[in-house]
């Protein structure tokens, strides 16, 4: 899946392109409500896509009640790492990942909150603290990636949404050169590690005091 890693740019009609392609859906929905979207699709709705949107769409899917859909976009998502690590503008994603599919149900929210993401973006993000989506910080934001990725790929109750929101937050600072978003993608991402610390604390606790409760 071929990309370039140009600047987004933010007079991009591509929130009512989203828009159109949900009404779209929900009216050809009506008719056949078989209709499903797949993830190659969503890729080619936004025409030619950088890195960084490729990063949000896979954080967006690993989301949504799709079985596996963590596992598989958590390849995807360390692709991309290395991608970003190496300062490359393509990457190539797995092919099964192309292949996965959305219920007709899902398919239509994730085109709103695609569409809601990209006008909250315009609305609110701007080009500040540019230091943070400086090309010489490209090594950190590439091994958080991979650090997110492995949060989202362990089977953990609601453990994608908080390292998902946190690689929307990278993304979309990176698109728009936005320092805060980044910054607010650390605390997100923090937040995450230390739910996977306190849920794994509370899993050990428990064993081991239903070890020691045993009748040796």
């Amino acid at each position: 899946m071929p990309s370039s890693d140009k600047p987004f740019d933010m007079r991009s009609p591509l929130a009512q392109r989203l828009r159109d392609a949900a009404e779209q859906h929900r009216a050809a929905d009506s008719a056949a409500p078989t209709k499903r979207l797949d993830f190659s699709q969503l890729i080619n709705l936004h025409g030619e896509s950088s890195v960084a949107v490729l990063l949000m769409l896979l954080a967006v899917v690993s989301v949504l009640p799709v079985a596996g859909a963590g596992t598989i976009m958590s390849l995807g998502i360390w692709a991309i790492a290395w991608a970003w690590l190496r300062a490359h503008s393509s990457v190539q994603l797995p092919t099964r990942l192309g292949q996965i599919k959305l219920s007709a149900r899902w398919s239509g929210r994730c085109l709103q909150g695609l569409a809601w993401i990209y006008e909250q973006s315009n609305r609110f993000m701007r080009p500040r603290w540019t230091l943070w989506s400086h090309t010489g910080t490209r090594m950190w934001w590439g091994s958080w990636i991979a650090l997110m990725g492995l949060v989202i790929f362990l089977p953990l109750p609601l453990g994608n949404v908080l390292p998902a929101l946190s690689l929307i937050l990278l993304s979309l600072g990176w698109m728009f050169r936005d320092g805060l978003a980044l910054l607010l993608s650390c605390a997100t991402g923090a937040a995450a590690l230390a739910y996977v610390i306190w849920l794994w604390e509370l899993v050990s606790n428990s064993a081991l005091a239903a070890w020691t409760a045993l009748p040796w």
